[in-house]
């Protein structure tokens, strides 16, 4: 059935979507607030509208915010993963969607413009591929039945058989598998139903290698999620393992959850890390993904973590006196990235003024481009002139 026929003939109007069971739709788009496709905030993503459930923004290449509707398919779970909602010795209401159910209430929403795209994550229940078998079935009755075209990003449960890893990529844009930990130790302490070398990494090669051979499946790639804070690995460990995902599998991205103490599960009495250190994360994640920085160039303290009071870019100009101020006049790309403030956006800015012939004499020219030159002042100068000196 093409979409046009679905929108004229079983359209569902605004009001009557309360009528599928508003709660069941809250209970299952809320525990999904815990796979991450987005960070805007220390510890929550951005939720576009309390009062409707289920629209979350994530954020394009570009920048633009892209409302997703994010859902659990269940929460039903055989899993003991110690620091989710779906634990499985939790008590609270279990529920599910039927793929018939999902499909229709995802049009419902992208029919009245409220959503750009799926993100459908699920527990496990019963067993591993009958579940998955479920949110492929969702997927195809979008794609083949409606004939939806638009962006899905599916999860890929641990432990999933190659067949179905790779059916799940021939309908989707993008997959991920979470990972959770950066180490099998880390891993371990978290839970006691899955194996972190079989479960999560072979598959993760699993869908390197599907999509090596078909890259028109998932052609967004595969992304993963960290949990930080439910174990004792350092910021050190696990921008290591991102570093590997990145080399090895080809990792989009990676995710930072902030570990959330919840009530009736093992690490309910756990304390919520620093504000701060998922934040952090993502900045040292940017300088050693998209900037071309070394892990060993970061700062981290004793206990191999970075500091949660300052950026780790303007740690790292701090502990490299010998490299500032750069002279902005003769600076080169990667030169011009060092400098705090900077981005590269803005170095490739200056370097377009540059090849115009453009000398630079202020800071006020560096903001026109986009640099932040509060950040950047005490590192550069202008035809040997220094802007300003450091405390």
């Amino acid at each position: 059935m093409a979409l046009e026929k679905y929108e004229k003939n079983n359209y569902i109007d605004s009001n009557k979507i309360y009528m599928m069971n508003i709660n069941k739709l809250k209970i299952l788009s809320d525990s999904a607030q815990y796979d991450l496709c987005n960070y805007v905030t220390p510890s929550v993503e951005n939720i576009k509208n309390d009062e409707i459930p289920g629209i979350y923004n994530a954020t394009s290449p570009n920048g633009c915010f892209i409302p997703l509707f994010k859902v659990l398919m269940t929460n039903k779970c055989n899993n003991d993963c110690k620091y989710c909602a779906n634990h499985s010795k939790r008590k609270f209401s279990r529920l599910e969607y039927s793929p018939e159910e999902l499909s229709d209430i995802f049009l419902n929403y992208y029919y009245q413009n409220m959503v750009d795209g799926l993100f459908l994550s699920s527990g496990v229940s019963k067993d591993i591929d009958n579940t998955m078998e479920k949110m492929i079935e969702v997927t195809r009755l979008l794609r083949v039945d409606h004939g939806y075209k638009g962006y899905i990003h599916l999860k890929i449960l641990p432990g999933s058989s190659y067949d179905m890893i790779k059916r799940a990529m021939s309908l989707s844009d993008r997959v991920s598998i979470n990972i959770e930990a950066a180490t099998p130790d880390g891993f371990q302490e978290l839970t006691s139903t899955k194996d972190y070398q079989k479960d999560i990494l072979k598959r993760m090669k699993w869908i390197k290698r599907i999509s090596n051979k078909n890259p028109e499946f998932s052609p967004s790639g595969q992304t993963t999620q960290f949990i930080i804070g439910a174990n004792n690995e350092s910021d050190e460990e696990i921008l290591k393992r991102v570093k590997w995902l990145s080399n090895n599998f080809g990792m989009k991205r990676s995710y930072y959850s902030p570990f959330q103490p919840l009530k009736e599960t093992p690490l309910e009495n756990l304390d919520k890390p620093e504000p701060m250190r998922a934040p952090r994360l993502y900045q040292a994640d940017y300088l050693i993904n998209y900037y071309g920085f070394n892990l060993n160039e970061l700062i981290f303290d004793g206990e191999g973590n970075l500091s949660v009071d300052e950026d780790p870019k303007y740690l790292m100009a701090l502990n490299n006196p010998e490299k500032f101020p750069v002279e902005i006049n003769s600076a080169s790309f990667k030169e011009l990235i060092t400098v705090p403030g900077i981005g590269k956006i803005s170095a490739l800015r200056i370097l377009h003024e540059k090849r115009k012939g453009h000398v630079f004499n202020k800071l006020e020219e560096l903001k026109k481009l986009g640099a932040v030159i509060k950040r950047a002042e005490p590192f550069v100068k202008f035809k040997g002139v220094y802007q300003a000196t450091l405390d």
